[in-house]
């Protein structure tokens, strides 16, 4: 069975902290798999396979189990992750997954709070609202009237950045058991390469280490990488994905 990744607990904690807030929405765990199905959420859908990559009959066998969940679900894609000890986003894959198609790969970085403690600091920019706002800040600017109110009393917080009355970059972030997730980062077009996005990931880890958080971890695009490194994270590992069309199986 492959190590889980570092971060990995807190990645299913708030897969299960948004599946509460999505209807028909469930996070399984097996010895084969985690899985999140969302059937009103499509980019959630994900799994990350717990069977040996290399492991050919044994990753088919819990490809074709999940399939089932999902196609129960009504859900007609989702995403396999393969976690890997690379630390490189162009190395090879260790395993090809059968009947799937490769798809993203996400470079799992950590940091240390206490490290980054001269290093981040709150915005006065930063505003807190609901998990829709924020996720729909990191695609297309929402105005400051119109932002949603924070939800109260979910381990997720969500944080938009506010230029010119605009929310115009999202993200939420989720902690568990001392470690802050950072996910859903996303600036709006027009308003990208000016350090938005940066300020408000630094924003959300203060406000994180104020509630007890003393790491941080996250899945990085290739394109956030060298973001990420200018505030101390450090790659530990990464996913490989696989879509998998479940209707065509």
């Amino acid at each position: 069975m492959p190590r889980a990744m570092p971060g990995e607990a807190t990645l299913v904690a708030s897969w299960r902290a948004l599946a509460r807030t999505s209807a028909g929405a469930t996070v399984s765990e097996t010895p084969g798999s985690v899985s999140a199905v969302f059937p009103v959420w499509a980019p959630l859908n994900n799994a990350i396979g717990r069977v040996a990559a290399l492991d050919v009959d044994a990753t088919a066998a819990e490809v074709a189990r999940l399939a089932q969940r999902y196609t129960v679900a009504g859900v007609d894609a989702w995403a396999y992750w393969v976690s890997s000890a690379s630390r490189h986003l162009g190395d090879a894959d260790d395993a090809i997954v059968a009947g799937a198609a490769r798809d993203a790969t996400t470079l799992v970085m950590t940091a240390d709070l206490g490290d980054l403690a001269d290093g981040v600091s709150t915005s006065a920019h930063a505003v807190p609202t609901t998990i829709a706002t924020a996720a729909m800040a990191g695609d297309t600017r929402v105005a400051v009237d119109e932002l949603g109110v924070a939800d109260s009393g979910s381990e997720i917080e969500a944080w938009v950045m506010v230029r010119d009355g605009f929310a115009v970059a999202g993200l939420w972030a989720c902690v568990h058991d001392a470690d802050c997730g950072i996910y859903a980062v996303g600036t709006v077009p027009g308003w990208r390469r000016q350090g938005i996005a940066g300020a408000l990931v630094e924003h959300a880890l203060a406000a994180a280490r104020g509630r007890g958080a003393r790491t941080a971890s996250l899945q990085s695009t290739p394109e956030a990488v060298s973001l990420y490194e200018s505030l101390g994270f450090v790659a530990v590992g990464r996913y490989a994905e696989w879509l998998v069309t479940t209707a065509g199986r």
